[in-house]
């Protein structure tokens, strides 16, 4: 029965003694599954310049082409004009001196008269105007997630923005993909 006794009781303490290096080696050993603290969430943003075309309305004004470039007509007729008014002034060779001065002062004038009216002979004309614009764009590829499992930190690259934790099984981050 002693026998027994110490079997039972080396059996037991056998036991006891493996079950104690068990639970040391589990805390010595760390966890290779459960969840990891999120400490760091950063966004990977692409950005580019994209060409765009713009457009608008605008009103031109152009002159009308000049049919009589040396203003012939208005010099004459101002001279005409003039002549018969000076004409009416004076007497003998005064009358002609009033009637040559008329004619000359009004051959200006019509010439002038005549410029005037050609400037102001304009037309306006509606049209489109395009250039190119660059317009910026941007867009989140992913996210670099930093982590802290059995106080080690890493990083890894997500498709999408993780919450507080993240779920580790076997040392490896289990993502949504998996």
């Amino acid at each position: 029965m002693k026998s027994i006794a110490i079997a039972t009781l080396s059996l037991a303490g056998a036991v006891a003694v493996a079950g104690a290096g068990y639970g040391a080696w589990q805390v010595m050993t760390p966890a290779s599954s459960g969840y990891a603290t999120v400490t760091k969430v950063e966004p990977v943003v692409k950005r580019w310049e994209e060409p765009r075309e713009t457009c608008q309305d605008v009103a031109v004004t152009r002159q009308q082409p000049v049919k009589d470039q040396h203003r012939v007509t208005g010099s004459v007729v101002g001279a005409v004009i003039g002549g018969v008014i000076g004409h009416q002034f004076g007497g003998g060779s005064g009358k002609d001196a009033a009637t040559a001065g008329g004619a000359i002062a009004g051959g200006i004038a019509g010439n002038q008269i005549q410029k005037g009216m050609q400037q102001k002979n304009t037309s306006t004309t509606t049209e489109q105007r395009c250039n190119t614009v660059m317009e910026s764009r941007s867009r989140t590829e992913g996210y670099d997630v930093t982590y802290v499992f059995n106080d080690n930190e890493e990083t890894i690259r997500m498709d999408k923005k993780p919450g507080e934790r993240l779920r580790i099984e076997e040392g490896q981050v289990v993502t949504a993909q998996q």
